[in-house]
């Protein structure tokens, strides 16, 4: 089928919850996407920040392959090697103890807030349940982890929301003090705000939000489902501040491009959780996480990091420089190869005309562009996101 077909059919198959562009992607070869009338895509996408290795990588082809032709899946009532062995490197290679794998972000987020309310009653403070997050925040698309979401045109239609959720400003240490009190058992946040509008934490805010959070003996969670795996230029975003949460979630990139989302904690705070507190069926498959361990091996044998590090500068300069050039250029965010472009003006039609010639990027929060491409992108692939970027820039801010 062509990419028309695909999309009638998908119309009248699938529900209406995406706002699609008219293409159906068939093939991916590392940086680059191809569609079914065979068009070529520089991806500065990456399936929303999964492919961190690019599109059909050998190494975590090939452990897919494999560990399918071995074992699918035999649910966790027994040990399977490969959630092991992915366990033991995230561990080995972060300030966390204690893994439990998942499927998606927004169950990883959800088990966190699982672990912050048995870890309160635990410690003996059973009214201590409620959650502060940040507005302009991101944490998924299940009712409680809408409701974390502090974003109220996310919330409309499907109330009543989850109980325990209060909002605090966004590097606002004032506000979070504010919204903490007696019943707070847990402040979540992101260290790069990405369905936001990338906008990054200040270092002494994460700073005071964790004396804050010693002195209460209640729990700081990351978010670092978009930031982790290296997307910032280290491993894991906490790294840059040297401000360590309590728990960590991490999904989109972790599955090497299979579904896959985790939480770590330390053991202070794992030890919380008894057999049945928490599980899920999927959670940890072997495939995926076969393909996890080759992504994260991968990732540390080629210091892909230090690559997103290097290659984002790059990007970040050039940016900077265009900023200069045309009026409609507000600011450059972010990290690595996290990086947000703020606009005067509305994304959509800057990004219709990127894929055009051949450039998938995109827009949040209305007018910010997001590039998230792979992290092991040439310096090639760089200029020539550049080049189709300034060409589109030139013609809509003119």
């Amino acid at each position: 089928m062509d990419n028309a077909a695909i999309k009638a059919k998908g119309e009248k198959y699938c529900m209406n919850v995406f706002n699609r562009l008219p293409l159906a992607m068939v093939r991916g070869e590392g940086a680059y996407v191809f569609d079914a009338d065979g068009n070529k895509y520089l991806d500065f996408v990456a399936g929303i920040a999964v492919n961190a290795l690019g599109h059909a990588h050998p190494a975590v082809a090939q452990a897919i392959s494999e560990q399918a032709a071995r074992l699918i899946h035999a649910s966790n009532l027994y040990w399977l090697e490969p959630q092991v062995r992915l366990a033991e490197l995230l561990v080995e290679n972060s300030a966390f103890d204690k893994v439990f794998f998942g499927n998606s972000g927004a169950e990883a987020n959800e088990g966190a807030v699982k672990l912050a309310r048995r870890y309160a009653a635990y410690k003996e403070h059973p009214e201590r349940k409620d959650i502060v997050s940040m507005k302009k925040s991101f944490h998924g698309r299940t009712l409680l982890t809408l409701t974390a979401t502090g974003q109220d045109k996310m919330h409309q239609g499907f109330e009543p929301l989850a109980p325990g959720f209060k909002y605090a400003q966004y590097n606002n240490f004032a506000s979070v003090q504010a919204a903490v009190d007696d019943n707070t058992c847990a402040i979540l946040l992101e260290p790069i705000q990405g369905e936001g509008g990338v906008y990054p934490a200040d270092p002494e805010f994460l700073r005071a939000v964790r004396r804050f959070c010693d002195e209460r003996d209640i729990l700081l969670i990351y978010d670092e489902v978009q930031t982790g795996m290296g997307r910032t230029g280290h491993l894991f975003a906490y790294q840059a501040s040297g401000v360590a949460p309590d728990i960590i979630t991490l999904a989109k990139a972790l599955g090497g491009g299979l579904p896959l989302g985790a939480f770590m904690a330390t053991d202070r705070v794992a030890a919380a959780f008894k057999p049945g507190d928490h599980g899920s069926t999927f959670g940890g498959n072997p495939v995926a996480c076969a393909a996890g361990l080759a992504m994260l091996q991968e990732m540390l044998a080629q210091d892909i990091p230090g690559q997103a590090a290097a290659t984002g500068a790059y990007i970040k300069e050039r940016l900077q420089e265009l900023t200069e050039k045309f009026p409609c250029l507000l600011e450059v965010r972010g990290s690595g190869l996290l990086l947000g472009l703020q606009l005067s003006v509305p994304g959509a039609d800057i990004v219709r005309k990127c894929l055009e010639r051949g450039l998938l990027i995109n827009c949040t929060a209305g007018t910010v562009l997001r590039f998230i491409p792979p992290l092991n992108i040439t310096r090639a692939e760089a200029d020539e996101f550049l080049r189709i970027l300034t060409e589109v820039l030139a013609e809509v801010c003119a």
